[in-house]
């Protein structure tokens, strides 16, 4: 039921647009409003992103869709322009954000950002709203970026990943010894250099936030949280994986009334038999390379689930009939579901939490970003999963041979390569639940943070 108007708070979120940034922050709100009802939100979207979501199902009746303009041309987006849409994202939202401010019937108890967007600070700050800063990937990620000036006196940056990548690197604070090649963003690349000015702006905003929040789970990170906490003077929360609560008070299993026709393909699989690939939203393996898995996957024998986007139709007719080939699915209730076994995955750090919560072995084959990096927690420091490619250095082609030989193995319940990454995944897997459960870490910073919006709220009320 919706909150009365006279006793709800008001959160206004801003996330960053794009689909690994939209769907941390709203199923952030939407924990937000299941543990509270007087939590009403305000999820501010461009026009073509609100087309996008309108056509999903309402995601709660206290979480409402406003948008400003497509500040972003069009022609960008289809360019695949990153730079310039950055540049566009950093430098035209701010001005209809401030004016949809002005439209609100209601005034903002908090205003929820991504980080990304470091002008929305500067907006809080001018209306004294206090503001919260969410860090949609891993607070390693965070700590390697806040600690840059490092790399810098020690001349590794900028990396070059022909020469030095596979040297490893252990002052970081709260990151154990790393490649360079798995650090993020540090090439010597005009786009690099771009995200990296963006992404730093956006830490030194954090110091007139009010809140700094993560979209992480202590138990994982804990070294990288704790040096964090210490760097800043404000409140830092940790909410887990922010999926959303009702795939996790469901005991983790998918809704058995599920109409999806590869839902009931899963279940006339047997336990852990099928591998589930994703390769995520935005950045994707070259045609050669996707060619290569197709092939591998037809001569490899072992089920499958993989979701290819546009290029779905073509490689149903290259990988055989051992499995499926389909341009979109509930990836939460995949990788819920008991059939499956392992998960081929790009690294992304939405994927990446949402495989170790629900106990699934990874195969890591990251392209860009902070996937590198992610890859590498997985596979040296949480022991979950392998690696498709050894090679740390550039673009290396991963011939069909090589993957038929992996997959084999690694979907074998009984190989030795893999049983103590199962073990250790359904350990992670409990660490996961334990701190998502009442009482647990995340549980305890999800209701400190609620305790905050409604303190700014009886403030402003009484202002």
């Amino acid at each position: 039921m919706e909150a009365s108007p006279t006793s709800f708070n008001h959160v206004v979120a801003m996330p960053y647009p794009g689909r690994g940034h939209i769907n941390p922050m709203m199923n952030l709100c939407k924990l937000l409003v299941s543990n509270n009802n007087s939590i009403l939100v305000t999820f501010v979207v461009t026009e073509e992103w609100l087309t996008f979501l309108s056509s999903e199902p309402k995601p709660d009746n206290n979480i409402n869709f406003r948008s400003i303009s497509n500040v972003v041309p069009s022609e960008l987006i289809r360019s695949r322009d990153h730079p310039a849409f950055l540049e566009a994202v950093m430098t035209k939202m701010e001005e209809p954000f401030e004016e949809l401010l002005n439209l609100l019937d209601h005034p903002p108890s908090v205003i929820l950002y991504d980080n990304m967007l470091y002008w929305v600070v500067v907006v809080g700050n001018r209306r004294n709203i206090p503001v919260a800063s969410f860090w949609t990937m891993s607070a390693s990620v965070f700590s390697i970026f806040l600690h840059q000036h490092l790399l810098e006196l020690n001349g590794h940056y900028p990396v070059k990943f022909s020469e030095n990548g596979d040297e490893r690197v252990n002052y970081i604070p709260g990151v154990s010894s790393t490649c360079l090649a798995d650090l993020p963003l540090f090439d010597d690349s005009n786009r690099s250099k771009r995200i990296m000015q963006v992404v730093l702006r956006g830490l030194q905003g954090i110091h007139k936030a009010q809140y700094l929040l993560i979209s992480s789970i202590y138990e994982l990170e804990s070294q990288a949280i704790d040096i964090l906490k210490s760097k800043f003077s404000i409140p830092i929360y940790t909410f887990g994986p922010t999926i959303p609560c009702i795939s996790l008070k469901n005991d983790l299993k998918p809704n058995t009334n599920n109409i999806y026709s590869y839902i009931e393909w899963l279940d006339s699989q047997p336990i852990g038999s099928v591998l589930y690939i994703a390769q995520g939203s935005f950045l994707s393996a070259s045609s050669e390379q996707i060619d290569e898995i197709a092939n591998a996957l037809c001569e490899s024998n072992i089920r499958f689930l993989w979701i290819a986007r546009n290029e779905a139709s073509r490689l149903k007719q290259m990988c055989g009939n051992m499995g499926l080939v389909l341009e979109w699915c509930d990836q939460l209730r995949v990788l819920s579901h008991s059939s499956i076994g392992g998960f081929w995955s790009h690294c992304g750090w939405n994927s990446t939490k949402e495989s170790v919560i629900f106990g699934v072995p990874l195969l890591t084959f990251p392209i860009s970003l902070d996937q590198p990096f992610n890859s590498k927690m997985i596979v040296e420091d949480w022991k979950v999963g392998l690696r498709v490619k050894d090679n740390v250095n550039g673009d290396v082609l991963v011939k069909k041979s090589e993957i038929v030989k992996l997959v084999c193995e690694f979907m074998d319940l009984d190989s030795d390569l893999t049983k103590g990454i199962r073990e250790r995944s359904g350990k992670f897997k409990k660490i996961c639940c334990d701190a998502i459960g009442d009482g647990g870490s995340a549980d305890i910073d999800l209701k400190a943070f609620i305790g905050n919006i409604i303190m700014h709220s009886s403030k402003s009320t009484h202002a």
